[in-house]
């Protein structure tokens, strides 16, 4: 009998352990952000933040699937319950920080402003008066075109919608943050860097559906902590070249 009584006891705390390891976290991304979240050959979703999720999961102990959508989609659909985290480049933003959590910030960028080589009429940010500015729909980068004075702000779904357009004169300056500014330069010897400022935001961090997960969330920032100081981090920016 007491053979059986811990059996039972045992028997209790593995389905109990089963049903916390049973929760899927619905992770929410635009992969349209390379490096961070894009695309590959096969068409797998992968990136810098996709594969720091998949070393968080099996660090803290949870599984997740990964969710692809608009960036402007992604607030509402943590907020609608559509999805449970956001992993896409996403900055913790004051208005966004009414909204959702945000765990510790992991990469820290700047605005960057990019033109096409040839435009010989923008030299300064200053020149951009009058002009046509673009950026991807919902980023800290639309933000930060909005408050400038003078220009015509031009939003998109997409970066490289934003790019084909520079490209082709269709808009006269884009804004993106460095990595994937420098990452589109890179690829399009065309397109130049004419400015670079502080996005006013406090980075890069992971967001859930505010009060909602809290518990993760620390976890995660204790995670984040260990993999800085394992080297593991390191290497990750290593491999997507962002150091």
């Amino acid at each position: 009998m007491k053979k059986f009584a811990k059996f039972l006891v045992a028997a209790c705390v593995l389905v109990g352990a089963n049903a916390l390891s049973a929760e899927v976290i619905k992770v929410g991304t635009n992969a349209n952000f390379p490096p961070f979240e894009y695309l590959d050959e096969n068409n797998t979703i992968t990136g810098f933040d996709i594969e720091l999720v998949d070393v968080l999961s099996k660090k803290v102990g949870f599984d997740y699937e990964i969710v692809n959508m608009g960036f402007d989609g992604l607030i509402p659909a943590l907020k609608s319950g559509k999805i449970d985290m956001v992993a896409s480049g996403m900055s913790a933003t004051e208005a966004r920080k009414k909204a959702a959590d945000f765990t510790d910030s992991y990469f820290v960028t700047e605005n960057v402003f990019i033109k096409r080589a040839s435009d010989d009429s923008i030299k300064t940010k200053d020149d951009i008066k009058a002009k046509s500015v673009g950026t991807q729909l919902g980023t800290v980068q639309e933000i930060a075109i909005r408050e400038l004075k003078g220009i015509k702000p031009v939003t998109m779904e997409d970066p490289i919608t934003v790019i084909l357009a520079l490209k082709n004169g269709k808009i006269d300056a884009a804004v993106f943050d460095t990595s994937v500014a420098y990452g589109y330069i890179k690829e399009n010897p065309e397109l130049v860097e004419f400015h670079k400022e502080p996005d006013g935001s406090e980075g890069f961090s992971f967001a859930f559906n505010k009060g909602k997960k809290t518990e993760l969330v620390s976890k995660i920032n204790d995670a984040l902590r260990e993999l800085k100081e394992d080297g593991t981090f390191d290497k990750l920016l290593d491999k997507y070249n962002l150091k």
